[in-house]
């Protein structure tokens, strides 16, 4: 039975960086608002600097990806970003599409907090997965009770400790039901409630500090998401 369906996702915003910024940002600077992107082996269709960029990637019986980035300059060093995610799905359309676009505008919201806060800063980006329990209807609100956040809304500043962790502090930058985005001074960090979308929870960090790495980071975040979900 063939259950692939095309898709399509398109999301227009204003970023507060020139396009020639934006265009670093989404090519060679992933890791520092999205994730690295510099395995995918996508070609890039059209790539005229700095206004229009188009990948993609191809593979059997049709299947693609592709996203194509146009860039206007804007008054004030700011650029219009229209964005175009296309493709294939081929299981679960509906819940795919769903989880796909729900991403995209949370990934394109913690660009424009980059372009503003950490612009051309090294990055250490590290990528951390909660426990098989956090698939729970309720997963993702244990996470947001456990940080201290369970009702934080967007502009909210917040001051917790946390168990193996540390202290952080900052500004709630982006909150919905299935997002969390929080702004530290030196660190972007970022929570998934893709418990919604058939998968466990996940968070980024994108550490602008210049004295972290990887490695510890995972294990302090890991351990704290075991006891979450212990």
């Amino acid at each position: 039975m063939n259950n692939k369906r095309s898709f399509e996702i398109v999301h227009d915003s204003e970023l507060p960086g020139t396009p020639e910024r934006v265009w670093e940002a989404v090519t060679a600077g992933t890791p520092a608002w999205m994730f690295p992107t510099d395995q995918w082996p996508a070609v890039r269709t059209v790539e005229e600097y700095p206004g229009h960029l188009v990948s993609r990637m191809e593979g059997p019986d049709g299947w693609f990806n592709q996203l194509e980035h146009v860039l206007e300059p804007l008054d004030g060093g700011r650029a219009r970003l229209h964005y175009v995610h296309s493709g294939i799905f081929a299981d679960n359309w509906d819940e795919q599409y769903d989880g796909a676009s729900r991403h995209t505008e949370f990934y394109l919201h913690t660009l424009g907090q980059y372009l503003q806060y950490f612009d051309g800063r090294p990055v250490v980006f590290t990528d951390i997965q909660a426990p098989p329990a956090s698939q729970a209807p309720d997963g993702f609100a244990k996470l947001r009770e456990a940080l201290g956040l369970g009702t934080a809304g967007q502009g909210d500043s917040f001051d917790v400790e946390l168990d193996g962790v540390g202290r952080l502090a900052g500004e709630v930058d982006f909150s919905n039901e299935h997002f969390l985005g929080l702004r530290t001074q030196n660190a972007l960090y970022r929570f998934f409630g893709r418990n919604a979308f058939g998968a466990p929870v996940g968070m980024t960090v994108h550490d602008f500090g210049g004295a972290g790495d990887s490695e510890t980071t995972a294990k302090a975040w890991a351990g704290f998401l075991e006891y979450v979900y212990a």
